[in-house]
């Protein structure tokens, strides 16, 4: 089955694809079909994410895919959230995941509570059109380190410490990494729910 992956973040195809192997399901980026990026101006991750799985499966007529996932940080009441990619232009840096990392260190500079948690919402469409989208989501709760560590990943991971494994994503083996994290477990709820109910 070949389903349009409703992002063009090398990253999220890369995981994504991995862990949907099993399905025997070929996702392909939005923009290798010429779709542009859908308009997310919601403020949790699952209506954004709908609204890109709506915007992608219309545009190719394909069943589609789609994650919206951010950093959650409790000290500052669950932001950035929704707007986790763009968290760095805030504070005059340009969109990137380095100057992510740098701006969120900047300002969680002398806090000691450094709770947080990476969210996944998965959402998957039959069609535009689709009244019943599957959705799954991932949540991983550890801490934001107080300096990058690591070199595998993306986003956040180099930040984002493990108590559990006593690491980051970032010093986690990319299988490992994909067995424990949010998107891991997004990924596993949605295979479940496409071989239910699609396959």
């Amino acid at each position: 089955m070949k389903i349009v992956l409703a992002s063009n973040n090398a990253g999220k195809l890369t995981e994504l694809q991995a862990m949907l192997a099993p399905l025997g399901v070929t996702l392909v980026k939005q923009a290798d079909l010429g779709i542009g990026e859908a308009e997310e101006p919601f403020r949790t991750f699952v209506e954004n994410a709908l609204a890109k799985a709506r915007h992608a499966s219309l545009a190719s007529g394909l069943p589609a895919l789609a994650d919206d996932a951010g950093l959650c940080v409790d000290a500052f009441g669950g932001l950035p959230g929704v707007d986790t990619a763009f968290y760095a232009t805030q504070f005059g840096y340009a969109k990137g995941d380095d100057n992510n990392v740098r701006a969120l260190l900047e300002q969680m500079a002398g806090i000691t509570a450094r709770r947080a948690a990476m969210v996944s919402t998965l959402v998957a469409l039959r069609s535009a059109d689709d009244p019943e989208p599957l959705i799954a989501v991932g949540r991983v709760s550890g801490e934001i380190s107080t300096e990058p560590r690591g070199s595998n990943g993306f986003g956040f991971d180099p930040v984002m410490f493990l108590p559990s494994f006593g690491k980051t994503f970032a010093e986690l083996p990319v299988e490992v990494k994909n067995a424990n994290s949010h998107r891991g477990m997004a990924a596993r709820q949605m295979m479940a729910l496409m071989r239910e109910r699609w396959l």
